[in-house]
């Protein structure tokens, strides 16, 4: 398997367990835990794929992978916490949790991010192109997780969870660190006109994020950048903004991608916790 290495991200292998880690939230710690799991061998659905409901053994699997992926970070899968996503703009606040890890908790349904302060919470999300965003403030001891989809870039939910951390630890965004997991690029991000137009609404004080394809008609749209930009109009310094660099499709032999793999995708998950 090819190391996904770079100045951002460190790709490491424990056992029989692969996942990167982004090398700013590494220095941190002695105050946090992280990882992005690799591989096509690993898939942390817990829930319903197109009203096919997951049999007891895929279920097992996937909390197993939890299990052996929070271990390689000596974590433990007891903490976790999952979101139950829906493309929404839905942040919610997590202030404490049952002793159970709660994988399908209602509480968490139609919830795209996920914030707390407390300690041995893990906050999960889950992708297959899609951006998820790991939030961390130092100063104020605070983490969020964020799945923002296309769906999501246009509602700006990355913007909403740097609100939601100020209204309620009155964090400041210049000390807001965010890293961006793999995730499909402008490269192959290919989108139809109606898609296109809402963009273009939407973000009508960026440019240079849209490109039409040599076969006309349709669009490349960089999502990334998008991203990236909300955030610095949010207050979070350029510096703070930490991007992984990987396309889940142009390594979609390592990471699992909706678009190559069709209709019954894999997912690949992100966590983050403050510990105890």
């Amino acid at each position: 398997m090819k190391n996904l290495s770079n100045e951002n991200i460190i790709h490491i292998k424990k056992g029989n367990v692969e996942f990167i880690q982004f090398r700013r939230l590494l220095e941190y710690s002695d105050t946090i835990n992280h990882a992005y799991c690799i591989g096509l061998d690993r898939n942390f659905r817990t829930e319903t794929l197109k009203h096919t409901p997951l049999s007891n053994e895929q279920r097992e699997k996937a909390i197993n992978d939890y299990k052996e992926l929070t271990e390689a970070i000596n974590s433990n899968y007891m903490h976790i916490v999952k979101s139950r996503q829906k493309h929404t703009k839905t942040v919610k606040f997590i202030e404490n949790k049952d002793t159970e890890p709660e994988f399908f908790s209602e509480k968490y349904e139609n919830t795209d991010g996920l914030i707390t302060n407390k300690p041995n919470i893990m906050l999960s999300t889950t992708n297959a192109d899609c951006i998820l965003l790991l939030f961390f403030d130092p100063v104020k001891k605070v983490i969020a997780n964020t799945h923002s989809g296309w769906r999501g870039t246009l509602q700006r939910i990355s913007v909403e969870t740097v609100k939601k951390m100020k209204e309620k630890y009155n964090s400041n965004p210049k000390d807001i660190i965010c890293c961006m997991c793999p995730s499909i690029r402008k490269c192959h991000f290919e989108v139809e006109k109606d898609v296109k137009e809402e963009f273009e609404n939407e973000f009508k004080e960026l440019s240079g994020f849209i490109t039409e394809t040599e076969q006309s008609k349709k669009w490349n749209i960089d999502t990334i950048f998008i991203n990236k930009e909300i955030l610095k109009q949010a207050g979070l310094q350029g510096k703070n903004i930490i991007d992984s660099g990987i396309c889940s499709v142009c390594e979609s032999n390592q990471i699992h991608s909706y678009r190559a793999e069709g209709e019954n995708y894999g997912l690949a998950t992100a966590i983050i916790e403050i510990k105890g």
